[in-house]
Order: structure tokens, then C-alpha cells, then sequence
């Protein structure tokens, strides 16, 4: 059977290489576009992530017609990458409106006008591949036979392992949260009967601080929730608006009251308090189909 990236790997090997790149971004000094540059198309207005105006930085016009300078733009892209998502998406809002823009970027794209170093490039492609793994593949190593074993149902922690079955002569499952050997009941979505089965991104979603959204009248919530389409982890940054646009299954949900955004709007607006309230911590993460 051919390897597979595993959700633990793939993760392990996002969070070694987010640490070391953030060390050496943090030594860089900032990027600055080159006036005599003739394949960029330069214009003279504030940029469109960082909402900086000083008029001595040079911007470029990005496909979107948003504009960024290089470090605003390798700072949010990294920031993506190191959300877990390997898209690049605009979060500037809509000219006259309050609509987030979301439009994909090309990496290519994001590659020229980033003006990303041959470290950066090697960085970007790399966590770009293992993220892409890790979301399309319910891959992981059996605990058993180390061979890579997929989950056909989301929603049971207790997986099959045919070679482990064949091999003992009597049926093997071991749990896709702790990867150890099944114990107790099945199926269940929660946790095995192992000691210490837990699933951190519940642990997560339960102990996270509490953001404050300045712009939506001071609204608390939780600070990381997940999509409610896909559970895809999302960590709000504290500026903008309530709505937040998932680059993964590229749906936009209101992060106070978890409803998909045109649910939300019809009694709300993106910087004023939900009809329902505040949405509590969320007790399981939603399962994405896909079909």
C-alpha cells in the first residue's frame, strides 16, 4: 500500500516549520517594491490588508483590485498557512460595502507580487502540500502494522485494519483519535475507552481565550471556532467584521452565532450583534460532506 500523509504528521510537520520560518521572517528586513518595476501595476492608495496609507511605501493592484504592498502581503499569506489553510484569499472588504472580498489568489500570483525569497518559495510550497494532504485524505497509520489505513465513516473513531485482521486471524480496530488499540464500545464519535483519548481539537475549541470584536460593538465569543460546514479550526483576529470566510470549503459563516452568512444577515448586519445571541463553545466539530 503507497504511504500516506497521516492528520498527526502532517500537523507535527506544519507546526516545525511555522516555528523555524517565523524565526527567520523575524530577522528579515521589510520588503519594499522597486519604482522601476515595469510588470507590476503600481497605485497611489492605502493598503487593503494592513489599512496603512504612508505614502513613501510603493503598492501593487492585486487580480482581486485590492491593493498590498509585498509585506503585507507575505504576512497574511503566512498567517493563512499557519491557520492551516493552504488557499490564499482576499480579506479586504468590498469597496462602499461591508462584504469581505474572498477572492482566491493564484499562489503563482501571490509568489511574483510577495516578492517570496527561494527560502520563502520552498516554505510556502511545502506547507501548501502537507495541508493539502492533510484535508483530502482520511489517511492515518494503523498502530498495528504501521500500514496506512482510511477512515469510510467520519463520524467512528474506531477504524478497521484489514492486514492487522488478516494477520491475527480475528478482527483488529484501533481509534483514529489516540491511535491505539479499540477499547470498549463501537461505534462512537467522542473517544475510545483509552486513557487519555481525547480530542484536542475539542480540548481547543472548550479552553481558548475569549475575543473581543471591537467592531461589532465590543461582542465577546470564543476565539477559535469551527466552520459549521466543514470543521475546518478558524481563529478570529479581532478586526473587521463578525463573518468569517473559510478557505476551505469556501463557505462564510458568522463567527458569533455560527450561522452561514446570508442566515445571519437576514436579521443582522455584519457589524451589529446577532438576533440570537452569542453561540457557545461548540461540544463536537462538524463533519464535511463533501458530496
Amino acid at each position: 500500500m503507497n504511504d500516506k500523509h497521516t492528520e498527526t504528521s502532517c500537523w507535527s510537520t506544519v507546526r516545525s516549520k511555522v516555528a523555524a520560518h517565523t524565526n527567520e521572517m523575524q530577522q528579515r528586513p521589510e520588503k519594499r517594491y522597486d519604482h522601476r518595476e515595469r510588470t507590476f501595476k503600481f497605485v497611489n492608495r492605502r493598503d487593503d490588508i494592513t489599512l496603512d496609507d504612508d505614502p513613501e511605501i510603493l503598492r501593487t493592484e492585486m487580480s482581486c483590485g485590492h491593493a498590498v504592498s509585498p509585506q503585507s502581503l507575505t504576512d497574511w499569506c503566512q498567517s493563512l498557512l499557519d491557520q492551516g489553510q493552504y488557499k490564499f484569499t482576499c480579506p479586504a472588504l468590498k469597496h462602499g460595502g461591508n462584504q469581505k472580498c474572498g477572492k482566491e489568489w493564484p499562489y503563482q500570483e501571490v509568489r511574483k507580487l510577495a516578492l517570496l525569497t527561494d527560502s520563502e518559495q520552498r516554505y510556502f510550497e511545502e506547507t501548501m502540500a502537507t495541508l493539502a494532504a492533510a484535508n483530502f485524505h482520511e489517511y492515518k497509520s494503523c498502530p498495528g502494522c504501521q500500514s496506512s489505513v482510511e477512515r469510510e465513516d467520519s463520524t467512528n473513531l474506531s477504524v478497521h485494519c484489514t492486514v492487522c485482521t488478516a494477520e491475527m486471524g480475528r478482527i483488529y480496530e484501533f481509534c483514529w483519535q489516540c491511535r491505539r488499540k479499540w477499547k470498549g464500545p463501537a461505534p462512537r464519535s467522542d473517544r475510545c475507552n483509552n486513557e487519555g483519548c481525547i480530542n484536542n481539537d475539542l480540548d481547543l475549541l472548550q479552553t481558548c481565550s475569549i475575543a473581543v470584536l471591537s467592531e461589532v460593538q465590543n461582542m465577546q465569543c470564543p476565539s477559535i471556532r469551527a466552520c459549521p460546514t466543514c470543521g475546518q479550526l478558524i481563529e478570529h483576529d479581532k478586526r473587521g467584521c463578525k463573518n468569517i470566510f473559510c478557505t476551505r470549503c469556501r463557505k462564510e459563516f458568522c463567527f458569533v452565532c455560527l450561522k452561514l452568512t446570508p442566515e445571519c444577515l437576514k436579521t443582522s448586519t455584519h457589524f451589529t450583534p446577532c438576533s440570537d445571541g452569542v453561540a457557545p463553545r461548540q461540544t463536537s466539530i462538524p463533519t464535511w460532506k463533501r458530496n
